[in-house]
């Protein structure tokens, strides 16, 4: 009996000598999880836009049709901001050989998903547009939103590009295969209308 308590003490004695170092082994072999960074603070990503501008645009007049013809337009718009930049209001404004298009552009900026939605509405229909979401990468915006085009579900890409430069890139696009391929259908360069006030 004495040496059956003597080996439950040894037994008892080695696993309890053991536990510190398994401890130490344990927590040297569990590596660190990095942090994820913060998300990118957006809300001042559109203030670029702000201000009074010259406007040229070209539109394909037939887009998803095989069409290749295009249409051109100048006009000007301007820009304001609301909420400290985290939302603007464009009124936008052109004429050429296929007419007049006066627009205006809503733009809001959501701080916890760090994404801006924008709205488009033209005088023609009176209506918003579903809204495209997005944020921009390093210095390009890309914006997404599902919609249908004659019948159509297509999806729709906004993108912003060169915004820090004098001439600031806009481009829509229109895909009807899910995202696997897309045809630029609206192009705008714009440069900053000194003489505005």
């Amino acid at each position: 009996m004495k040496r059956l308590r003597l080996c439950v003490a040894i037994t008892s004695l080695s696993v309890a000598a053991l536990l510190p170092t398994s401890s130490m082994q344990a927590q040297t072999a569990t590596p660190a999880v990095p942090q994820a960074a913060a998300p990118r603070d957006g809300q001042h990503d559109f203030d670029f836009e702000i201000g009074s501008w010259k406007i040229h645009l070209k539109r394909r007049l037939h887009p998803l049709s095989g069409s290749n013809t295009w249409v051109e337009f100048d006009g000007t718009s301007v820009t304001r901001k609301l909420w400290q930049g985290r939302s603007q209001v464009e009124e936008f404004e052109t004429d050429g050989a296929a007419g007049h298009i006066e627009g205006m552009t809503v733009r809001l900026y959501n701080p916890q998903t760090h994404e801006w939605r924008l709205y488009w509405a033209n005088s023609q229909k009176g209506i918003m547009d579903v809204p495209q979401i997005g944020r921009f990468v390093n210095g390009r915006g890309e914006f997404y939103a599902q919609d249908t085009f004659e019948g159509k579900t297509i999806w729709v890409r906004f993108i912003w590009a060169q915004t820090d430069s004098k001439s600031p890139h806009f481009e829509q696009s229109f895909s009807e295969d899910g995202g696997k391929t897309w045809e630029v259908n609206w192009i705008t360069d714009q440069t900053r209308d000194a003489g505005a006030s």
